[in-house]
């Protein structure tokens, strides 16, 4: 070929190429839409959207996406689109909003909150508590710019997962991690630490995301985190107000608000022995006065098993195993901010049938809720149905009781195992027997009432031992089934195991409350539940180890130190049955 010719065909060949190469490359222009303008826009290539983020909790995520009667799925994360608004646009790029985030660690660790110097810390490996950093690979660097740090020198300080639930259940076997997730992932199976003096769970929450410090500039493609949709429910063992108890409020004049007075103490040593044998704890109040109580009044809910008849003619009971109440003394459990108490217990016909109704009374006039028991078997299965963020129940079992700030009705129902000559039937007062066909039709029974949550509470098991049985094992799984979210159990006197089955955590014994069973260390001790829901969800629990001064007054201990007794207890007598 000439060397013009060549020439020429070099230059055609190397125009076409570039035509072809900017043809690909410019952006097209598409018609307007129907409702718009006539004039043409321009629609540039975008990448794939992000993915929906996943909840924290595995169990969240499953409950999450039924609808079931047991499933109690979260209505904020499933909430419809507004009436008339179109459908999200396929392939746009999610929109980017500052998010709070918030530090978590695992279910059983004891600490409560960290800072900038601990993240720093951890990243460059002078942390005593953690080994590393975990986050979620799409979020890690947002999140790193928010806490104000850059990403290590060494790369084994820096754990980045796929997703969520992979880090949840990174934390159950790497305890020595913190992570920083979004607070809508944030499920129970983990524990959410405190951030610079401030909590986005539990009783001391913040109320308002503009309180919260931590935010990180997100992809805003998951359910908006709202604090005004979370709530609380603090949870007792047994109470007592006979016996030692009424010896410590009446006799000895210390006043019906003694035994929620309690703040925070310390075991100092151990001697032996009490006249049954056992080693006791010496304890010594360090202070914090009034702390169970603020657990108590600050909670939306704060609910207990009465371990007692509190009749008009009550007879106070040095010794023995027959109780009965001044009804005097129910005022302590108002003024405490007590909601809620189960009736279903071994002693609560101790003075008769007309004690029991006696007591209902007692408790309507004071204006606090129960279940449990009554008048007939029907009575007694019929749950009570409060709305959380009531300030005070003022109701019976009979009805929704108290406000409607967080508008979550929840419904509580009380069973006993333990007495069956005490059991409510046709035309006779008494308390509720448990079994799978009552859990059955009751569970549905409160549902089709309007409750949202429904909480049962037993009294089962075995005095004075941690382990379960296998008839509790059974009817706790049982209530699940039915469609419980939760199971509080009581009975033992001890703080006894825990369990998670489909999801849904079981407590089989809080242990003692307010009591005055003084002769072994652990029937002084006992569990406060603090439990954080949003909306229907679980999604926050938090373990509080109390220890009885006096024979009557719960005091909290501290959970890392000498309170790692009782939660030690629980966990061992756990076993398999909690993953978390």
């Amino acid at each position: 070929m000439p060397p013009v010719r060549r020439l020429l065909s070099l230059i055609a060949l190397l125009t076409v190429v570039t035509i072809g190469c900017e043809a690909a490359q410019a952006p097209a222009w598409t018609p307007a839409p129907a409702s718009g303008s006539a004039v043409p826009s321009l629609s540039v290539p975008v990448p794939p959207a992000a993915p929906p983020v996943a909840p924290l909790d595995p169990a969240v995520s499953a409950s999450s996406s039924s609808s079931s009667p047991d499933s109690s799925p979260d209505p904020l994360a499933s909430a419809p689109a507004a009436a008339g608004s179109p459908p999200p646009a396929a392939n746009q790029p999610a929109a980017e909003a500052d998010l709070p985030i918030v530090p978590i660690v695992d279910f059983r660790s004891t600490e409560t909150s960290v800072d900038a110097a601990d993240v720093a810390a951890v990243l460059a490996g002078r942390s005593g508590r953690y080994q590393a950093l975990e986050l979620v690979a799409a979020d890690a660097d947002p999140i790193l710019a928010a806490l104000g740090v850059a990403p290590p020198a060494d790369p084994a300080r820096l754990i980045r997962v796929a997703d969520a639930a992979t880090l949840a259940r990174d934390l159950a076997v790497h305890r020595d991690r913190l992570a920083f997730v979004r607070a809508g992932q944030v499920g129970p199976s983990v524990r959410a630490l405190g951030w610079d003096g401030h909590e986005l769970f539990g009783v001391d929450r913040v109320r308002s995301l503009a309180d919260w410090p931590l935010a990180a500039r997100l992809a805003a493609n998951d359910q908006p985190f709202d604090p005004g949709s979370t709530w609380t429910l603090v949870a007792g063992g047994d109470i007592l107000l006979d016996r030692g108890v009424a010896r410590q409020v009446t006799i000895l004049g210390r006043g019906v608000d003694f035994p929620f007075a309690g703040g925070s103490a310390r075991i100092t040593g151990r001697f032996c022995c009490s006249s049954f044998g056992w080693e006791l704890p010496r304890t010594r109040r360090t202070g914090d006065p009034g702390a169970v109580r603020h657990l108590l009044q600050t909670a939306d809910l704060a609910v207990a098993n009465f371990e007692n008849p509190a009749p008009d003619a009550f007879r106070y009971h040095v010794q023995g195993t027959v109780f009965s109440a001044d009804p005097r003394l129910i005022d302590g459990l108002r003024n405490a901010g007590l909601d809620w108490v189960s009736l279903a217990n071994n002693h609560i016909r101790d003075a008769g049938a007309s004690g029991l109704l006696q007591t209902i009374a007692n408790l309507d006039r004071r204006g606090i809720a129960h279940s449990g028991a009554g008048r007939d078997l029907a009575a007694a299965r019929k749950p009570a149905i409060l709305v959380a963020g009531a300030a005070a129940a003022s109701g019976t079992a009979d009805g929704a009781t108290g406000g409607s700030a967080g508008g979550i009705r929840v419904a509580f129902l009380g069973y006993d195992t333990i007495a069956p000559s005490y059991a409510a039937g046709t035309g006779r007062a008494g308390s509720a027997p448990m079994s799978a066909a009552a859990l059955r039709r009751d569970v549905a029974a409160a549902r089709a009432a309007g409750a949202q949550v429904v909480v049962v509470y037993p009294h089962w098991g075995v005095e004075y031992t941690a382990r379960t049985t296998s008839l509790q094992r059974a009817l706790g799984r049982a209530a699940i089934d039915a469609g419980a979210d939760l199971v509080i159990g009581n009975h033992p006197h001890w703080v006894g195991a825990m369990e998670v089955y489909r999801g849904r955590p079981i407590w089989y014994a809080l242990g003692n409350f307010v009591f005055d069973q003084a002769w072994s260390e652990p029937t002084q001790e006992g569990l406060l539940l603090e439990l954080t829901f949003r909306g229907r969800t679980l999604v926050q629990v938090r373990l509080h180890p109390t220890i009885i001064l006096d024979q009557a007054q719960p005091n909290l201990l501290d959970p890392g130190r000498d309170g790692a007794a009782v939660l030690d207890q629980l966990y061992q007598a756990s076993g398999r049955l909690l993953g978390w």
